[in-house]
């Protein structure tokens, strides 16, 4: 029998640890995550005792639960390995509660019990090393980090439960407002307000090709005028300068040549490890923390059995471990010279507010190449594992060193400048590519003299316009709100999974971009709860959860200092709710066909409709889209019943779903006017979308025909071959215009 009982949150996790412990022992058990929450249909808050929560065992888990009670029964010592962090300290908790004791909340007696037979351990990383650490170190729950999570519980708790009813009486049930959520959902429909009110400005570029003595030539770019920085703001400047030029000498004023050094990243943390596999590999932050948490949690490799193969994967720290400096140094020594170690191991610094407790992310063995191991992992698991062991390795190395040149060229009152660099080190680079970032690419000059006339061999003026922010991508939103101080690594990827999953937010060739329910619910929330969305408040309540960890400030004052303002918020907005309510809704042209008044634009579970300005006199409503279909030929009844067939938008794009739903389900694809090209093909081109969501265009005869663009098609004949339609094409030059896919004759828009 065994007199140890260590309990972890997953049946993965238990098998790679129990090849260290089990049979020493040691029996393993798993909480399968949380076993306690607030309840789903009650607040289960009580405000006027403090906030107190009411937690409840989750739906699914009273077996769990009554078998490690009856496990701990049986045994001297119990050991809490849940995660180390917020969340896994709570799970260990609940868990600590419920095994020793009926009696809830717990006596002071009882807990006194419990602290000599239940410790809490911390597994960094699932290896020997790192669980015979933890299990020689044990130490006990901390309750401040309890009280940080239970405090962003119950924030997050009275925001959903208080405000999210809100939105349904002024829109439809359904919808969600969270404490964070709501924050990111403002920072990407401000970006497409930005984006909505930019007014590009033109600039032109003037380019001189140069060539001295040695024949070789170069470009140089005017880069000042009489000293100064300049704008020329349109063509006919851009030639009077030109002209000018043309009767001028080209004279090199200065020859400098300096090194310049090129340092490797700090090891990942949570949101530098989403950035760059959103960015290199395509993943979603959902995703990456997916696979991250399989390769931390251990994978069977070969001989090795169950292996965890990183470190921790939810982390704010860039902090290495002296062991695993001291290995990585060893093998850069070994495989890569001395040339390529520096002097002493180097120390990334922490940004504000880091929990320097933890580790960054890094495998767990610098030995286990992803050659080598690639066998025994999944294509997506090993190109993260080699993005984690990349990344590991450049951060311990020298900095590539460039040779960098910059020529300075006098033509009377203007300046002109070339630059170019060489690679004289790689140092870390040697690595391969270890980030998303433009690399150095070699862009050598000819060498020339100071005072040396050079040739003017042309000049080349080009067209610019400002462009505006680029919309969000999961990766650069991520950046954004790590930057402001909202959230934390464990939030990123269910906060971004939760506005895609709501249809706040749809993604388009990886850009975020908020839909007409998005901007709604966002202009709605920020116009009656200006304050806890705002976005230094969101940031400041981060701070105040990190002050609670530290013992600085009790949970209960921060959640008293919330939730004064916020019920006269909630009051307010209440107060006004049928006002609001009118006001989003929009008026039409469009006469009712039962009472002959003006139909109006309403919000619907399931989207926008048109409902009679008089209700609740006349009560009809209609579907809306019946107008845009107009804008689609020929117009479509629908093949199984006759009814109109309205437009309609699903996961994969617009389509067309007939009106007489439910007794109908009928739907096609949506027609563009543009027939297939293909040969002896009888379908026509629709907009569709990928699984991931991007948009592309493809025969409606898919699968049978498999014809499709990324590009948007455009019902224009191509003046030039006669080909049935062009597509459409933007770039920073030519704005945007169409082209014919079979000349390649290009046609302004």
């Amino acid at each position: 029998m065994a007199d140890n009982l260590l309990i972890v949150e997953s049946p993965t996790k238990a098998k790679t640890i129990s090849k260290f412990l089990g049979g020493n022992g040691f029996q393993l058990a798993c909480s399968m995550g949380h076993i306690k929450d607030l309840p789903e249909k009650q607040l289960g808050v009580d405000i006027e005792k403090g906030f107190v929560p009411q937690y409840v065992t989750i739906k699914g888990k009273g077996k769990v639960l009554t078998q490690l009670k009856s496990l701990a029964k049986k045994v001297k010592k119990i050991y809490l390995a849940c995660d180390p962090d917020r969340e896994g300290e709570a799970i260990a908790w609940h868990i600590a509660n419920e095994i020793k004791t009926d009696t809830w909340p717990p006596t002071e007696a009882s807990r006194n019990r419990r602290e000599k037979s239940i410790f809490r351990v911390l597994f960094y990383e699932i290896t020997e090393r790192g669980i015979k650490s933890a299990m020689h170190n044990p130490g006990k729950i901390d309750l401040r980090k309890v009280e940080a999570q239970q405090a962003r519980r119950i924030l997050d708790r009275l925001v959903g439960y208080k405000v999210s009813p809100f939105l349904w009486k002024v829109l439809h049930r359904g919808l969600s407002a969270g404490r964070v959520q709501t924050v990111a959902l403002r920072l990407i429909c401000e970006r497409e307000e930005e984006i909505a009110n930019f007014k590009p400005e033109e600039y032109w570029s003037i380019t001189a090709e140069l060539q001295g003595e040695n024949k070789i030539p170069f470009e140089a770019e005017l880069i000042k005028i009489a000293g100064k920085k300049f704008k020329i703001r349109n063509e006919n400047e851009s030639k009077e300068i030109i002209e000018e030029l043309t009767k001028t000498d080209f004279i090199v004023e200065s020859v400098e040549t300096k090194e310049r050094k090129r340092y490797p990243h700090p090891p990942f943390i949570t949101s530098t490890l989403q950035q760059e596999a959103s960015k290199r590999l395509g993943f979603s932050a959902k995703k990456t923390m997916q696979i991250a948490q399989q390769l931390y949690e251990g994978l069977e490799i070969g001989e090795e059995g169950a292996t965890g193969l990183i470190t921790y994967m939810r982390t704010d720290s860039v902090r290495l471990a002296p062991e695993a400096i001291s290995e990585v140094r060893k093998y850069i020594a070994e495989n890569t010279g001395n040339d390529y170690l520096p002097a002493q191991p180097i120390i990334y610094k922490a940004r504000k507010g880091a929990q320097e407790g933890h580790e960054a992310i890094r495998v767990t063995s610098i030995k286990r190449l992803p050659e080598k191991i690639k066998p025994y992992l999944t294509a997506d698991q090993f190109r993260l594992y080699e993005l984690i062991w990349k990344r590991f390795l450049a951060c311990q190395m020298n900095p590539a060193i460039y040779e960098q040149t910059t020529i300075d060229i006098q033509a009377q009152k203007y300046l002109f400048r070339a630059t170019g660099s060489a690679l004289k080190f790689p140092g870390f680079l040697v690595v391969g590519s270890v980030t998303s970032d433009e690399e150095d690419k070699d862009k050598k000059l000819p060498k020339v003299k100071e005072r040396e006339q050079l040739i003017l061999l042309t000049l080349i003026p080009k067209q610019h316009f400002t462009e505006p922010p680029p919309r969000y991508m999961e990766a650069t939103l991520i950046k954004e709100l790590e930057a402001k101080g909202i959230g934390r690594p464990s939030t990123y990827a269910g906060i971004l999974s939760t506005i895609l999953n709501r249809d706040y937010v749809f993604p388009e060739n990886s850009r975020l971009i908020p839909t007409d329910l998005g901007k709604t619910v966002n202009k709605i929330l920020i116009s009656r709860f200006p304050r806890i969305f705002e976005i230094s408040f969101t940031a400041d309540m981060e701070t105040e959860l990190d002050k609670i960890e530290r013992g600085k400030i009790e949970w209960v004052q921060v959640l008293r200092d919330f939730y004064s303002p916020f019920s006269k918020d909630l009051a307010s907005a209440e107060a006004e709710k049928a006002e609001l309510k009118e006001k989003l809704q929009t008026p039409t042209n469009i006469p009712c066909e039962k009472c002959g008044k003006p139909m109006v634009i309403k919000w619907g579970r399931f989207g926008k409709f048109l409902a009679c300005s008089e209700f609740p006199q006349c009560k009809n409503t209609k579907p809306l889209g019946e107008e845009e279909i107009k804008s689609y030929q020929p117009p479509t009844p629908c093949e199984k019943c006759g009814s109109p067939m309205i437009v309609k938008e699903g996961k994969f794009g617009k389509f067309l779903a007939c009106t007489n739903y439910p007794k109908c389900k009928n739907t096609k694809p949506l027609n563009l006017g543009i027939n297939c090209p293909e040969d002896k093909c009888s379908g026509y081109l629709t907009m569709r979308r990928t699984k991931k969501g991007r948009i592309f265009y493809g025969c409606s005869n898919y699968p049978q025909c498999k014809f499709a663009l990324w590009d948007k098609p455009i019902a224009e004949p191509c003046p030039k071959c006669g080909a049935k339609f062009l597509v459409e094409k933007k770039s920073k030059e030519k704005g945007l215009y169409g082209k014919c896919l079979n000349c390649e004759e290009e046609v302004e828009l």
